[in-house]
C-alpha cells in the first residue's frame, strides 16, 4: 500500500515540482473553471446538468432474493456499458456481502431503452481455487475451500467484424484484506455475447504467469474452432488501449501492456488530431501520440482536477465536445460532469448524481456514494438518442445508470410550461432531472382521469424518488402546479423552491395526516386539508429579496409565509417523496459494518400524480411576466 501511495505522491510532485519545469511541461488536460464541489452536501452544491435522468437498475435485497436482484447478493459494483445491435449491455461484479469476500461472479443486464432492464444473467460464474494455491509473495497463506473473486477494468469489446465480447478476470483474495488484482491470480476470461440473450463458451484470454494452466477450468481461446472469435480475441491482445486497462490484474511485466505502473482504472478518448488522452484514478493523465503504443510524457495529476481513489471517465460526446465524469472530492460523492470544447481545457463542473441512498447492508470496503463511473467505450456503440450514458454503483450495493443530454448544459433558457398531457410522447421530461428507483419510480404514466402526467410511486423504506425542473434565475417567481395525491393517510410529497446550489427557501408537504403544510422554520403550518384523489391546483408566489411566499389552493385566498431559509434567487423547483437527508457526512467513518434494521422490507405504496407545472417571473425590462415556451 505504501508503494502505491508513493507512486501517487510522485505523480503529484511531477505536476507541481518547480516553476522552471512547469514552463516546459508537456500539453495535458486541465480544469480551468472556478466551480468546486462542497462535500458537506451530497450534491456538492453543484448546478445539475439539465435533463439528466438517473435510474436505479438493480436494488439489492438480501432478505427477499430474486432473479431481479441477483439472488440477494449485496455487493454489486464496477458496472460497465456497451450499446450493440439496438440495445444496452450492462456488466457488473457481485459478491454475497463485501468486496474481496468470495465467491465472486460477473452478471449482465440488457435494455432496449436504458429505462426498462432485464433480470441479470450470470456470465462468469464462481470459480473454484485449487486447494493448496499460494501467492509467491505470501507463501504462508494457503487456499483451502476457496473460490475466486472477480475484478476487471474492461468489460466489453466490439470487434472489427461487429462481434460483441465480454471480459472478466478471476483473481484470488486469500483473506479479506488481500488484493485480488495483484497479478497473482488466475487469469482473464472472455466469451461472446450472441443475439437473443445467448452466450458463447467461456475461454481464458490470458493467464497470470504464476498460475498453473493445467488446472484451468476453461480452455484457452486458441482452442476455439470459431476463427472469427479467435480473431476478435487477438484484436484485443494487439490493441494497447485494451491491454492498458488490464495492467492491475495481469503480470506487471506483461509485454503487451505499454505502461507497467500501478496506475488504476484506465479510460481514454481520442483528440481530433488522433492523439489519445489517458485518464486514471486520482485524475492522473498523459497523452499518447500513437494510439496508446507509447506514452512519452510523464503521468501527472491533471492540473486543478479534484479526484481521489475512484474512477474517472472521459469521452467525446455526440456534439464533438468532451466530458469527464467523476467524484470531484476526496470522497465518493457527488458524481459530476465537466465539459471541454477541445478535450484539454475543462471549464465547468455540473451535477449528475447528488444523492446517497442509505447503505442497507454493511460490508468489506463498501464506500458511500455514487462511484466507479463508466460510460460506453469508443467502438462499443452509440445510442441513437446521442446522449451520454454512464453506469455506476451507489454504496457498492445498488446499480445505477444516468443519461445526460448533449450538448450538456446547466442553465435554463426558459421557464417551465409543462402540461404533461399535451407534450409529445417521450419528450415530456426532456427539461427535467429525475432520480428514479426500483421501489420509487419517477416517470410519465397514466393518471386516474385517463390522461398522462408525472407519476411518483414510492414503497422504498430508505429512499425517495425525486424530480427537478431547472428554471432561469428569478428573484421573484410564480409557480402553478396541479397535484393529485392518491391517498391521504400515508406517504409524503415535498415541493421545494431552491437556489442554484440546491438550498431550499420554501417547502410545501403533502403529509401522511392529509394536510398540505408549509415549513415555517423548525415547525410546520397547515395550509389546507386534502382528500385522496382530490386535485389541488397550487399557486405559489415567491419574493426572494423580501423572503415572503404566498400560497393559494384551488383559487382560494392567499396564505402568506416567511421563507424558512434565505436565498438570493431561485433556479429549481424540486418534488421529492421523502424528507431531505444528510447522512453520511465527511466525518462519518469510512466503513459500515452493520446492516440497517428490516433492510429488506418495503413500505405501503404511496402515489402522487403531477399534471402540470408552470413558472414565470417578472421581466426586468418590461415588468411583464416572462413565461415558459412549452406547450400550453
Amino acid at each position: 500500500m505504501s508503494k502505491q501511495i508513493g507512486i501517487w505522491v510522485a505523480a503529484a510532485a511531477t505536476l507541481g515540482g518547480v516553476s522552471a519545469q512547469a514552463q516546459t511541461a508537456p500539453e495535458t488536460i486541465r480544469y480551468t473553471g472556478t466551480t468546486l464541489s462542497n462535500v458537506d452536501y451530497h450534491h456538492g452544491q453543484l448546478r445539475p446538468a439539465i435533463g439528466t435522468h438517473a435510474r436505479q437498475v438493480l436494488r439489492a435485497n438480501r432478505e427477499q432474493p430474486s432473479a431481479a436482484n441477483g439472488e440477494g447478493w449485496t455487493y454489486n459494483h464496477a458496472p460497465m456499458l456497451a450499446y450493440w445491435q439496438g440495445q444496452f449491455y450492462y456488466q457488473y461484479l457481485s459478491n454475497p456481502a463485501g468486496e474481496h469476500i468470495p465467491p465472486g461472479r460477473t452478471l449482465l443486464l440488457t435494455s432496449k431503452d436504458g429505462y426498462i432492464w432485464s433480470n441479470p444473467t450470470v456470465i462468469f460464474p464462481p470459480y473454484k481455487v485449487p486447494d493448496g494455491f499460494t501467492k509467491p509473495d505470501q507463501p504462508g497463506k494457503v487456499a483451502r475451500n476457496l473460490e475466486a473473486v472477480m475484478h476487471q477494468r474492461i468489460g466489453f469489446y466490439v470487434s472489427k467484424k461487429n462481434r460483441l465480447l465480454t471480459l472478466g478476470y478471476y483473481g484470488v483474495a486469500l483473506d479479506a484484506k488481500d488484493d485480488p488484482n495483484d497479478g497473482q491470480g488466475i487469469g482473464r476470461v472472455v466469451r461472446e455475447v450472441l443475439p437473443g440473450g445467448k452466450f458463447g463458451p467461456i475461454y481464458f484470454l490470458r493467464h497470470n504467469k504464476t498460475w498453473d494452466q493445467s488446472k484451468s477450468a476453461y480452455p484457452f481461446y486458441t482452442k476455439s474452432k470459431d476463427k472469427g472469435f479467435v480473431a476478435a480475441c487477438e484484436e484485443i491482445l494487439s490493441n494497447p488501449l485494451m491491454m492498458q486497462q488490464m495492467v492491475e490484474e495481469q503480470d506487471k511485466d506483461d509485454p503487451l501492456i505499454p505502461i507497467h505502473k500501478d496506475y488504476k482504472a484506465f479510460s481514454y478518448y481520442h483528440l481530433p488530431d488522433g492523439r489519445v488522452v489517458g485518464l486514471w484514478k486520482h485524475a492522473l493523465t498523459t497523452i499518447s501520440p500513437d494510439g496508446g503504443r507509447t506514452w512519452p510524457n510523464p503521468v501527472i495529476r491533471a492540473p486543478h482536477f479534484v479526484n481521489s481513489n475512484a474512477k474517472i471517465w472521459g469521452q467525446r460526446t455526440a456534439d464533438g465536445h468532451y466530458a469527464t465524469v467523476y467524484n470531484p472530492s476526496e470522497f465518493r460523492w457527488p458524481l459530476a460532469v465537466s465539459t471541454s470544447q477541445n478535450g484539454l481545457d475543462y471549464t465547468d463542473l455540473w451535477l449528475v448524481h447528488g444523492e446517497i441512498t442509505p447503505m442497507r447492508y454493511g460490508g468489506n470496503y463498501k464506500s458511500y456514494g455514487p462511484q466507479y463511473v463508466r460510460g460506453i467505450q469508443e467502438g462499443d456503440g452509440v445510442p441513437p438518442d446521442k446522449k451520454m450514458w454512464v453506469s455506476y454503483s451507489v454504496n457498492k450495493e445498488d446499480l445505477w445508470i444516468a443519461s445526460v443530454p448533449v450538448p450538456i448544459r446547466a442553465t435554463a433558457s426558459s421557464h417551465a410550461n409543462e402540461v404533461f398531457a399535451r407534450l409529445p410522447a417521450g419528450q415530456e421530461l426532456d427539461q427535467w432531472n429525475t432520480y428514479s428507483l426500483v421501489q420509487a419510480p419517477v416517470e410519465i404514466g397514466p393518471l386516474p382521469d385517463g390522461s398522462k402526467g408525472l407519476v411518483f410511486k414510492d414503497s422504498d423504506r430508505f429512499d425517495y424518488g425525486k424530480a427537478e425542473r431547472i428554471i432561469p434565475e428569478s428573484k421573484q417567481l410564480t409557480a402553478e402546479l396541479s397535484v393529485v395525491p392518491a391517498q391521504n393517510d400515508h406517504g409524503l410529497l415535498q415541493i421545494e423552491f431552491q437556489d442554484a446550489k440546491g438550498q431550499p427557501a420554501v417547502q410545501l408537504s403533502f403529509d401522511s395526516t392529509g394536510t398540505l403544510s408549509y415549513k415555517a422554520g423548525a415547525r410546520f403550518k397547515g395550509v389546507t386539508k386534502y382528500q385522496a384523489g382530490q386535485q389541488l391546483d397550487l399557486k405559489v408566489t415567491l419574493d426572494a429579496p423580501n423572503r415572503t411566499c404566498t400560497v393559494s389552493v384551488n383559487g382560494g385566498k392567499n396564505s402568506t409565509f416567511i421563507f424558512f431559509a434565505p436565498v438570493a434567487s431561485f433556479e429549481r423547483v424540486m418534488l421529492r417523496t421523502g424528507p431531505a437527508r444528510h447522512f453520511p457526512t465527511p466525518d462519518t467513518p469510512a466503513d459500515q459494518a452493520y446492516d440497517l434494521p428490516r433492510a429488506g422490507e418495503s413500505e405501503k405504496l404511496a402515489v402522487f400524480y403531477v399534471k402540470s407545472l408552470k413558472t414565470s417571473a417578472p421581466d426586468a425590462a418590461t415588468g411583464s411576466a416572462a413565461k415558459g415556451s412549452g406547450a400550453n
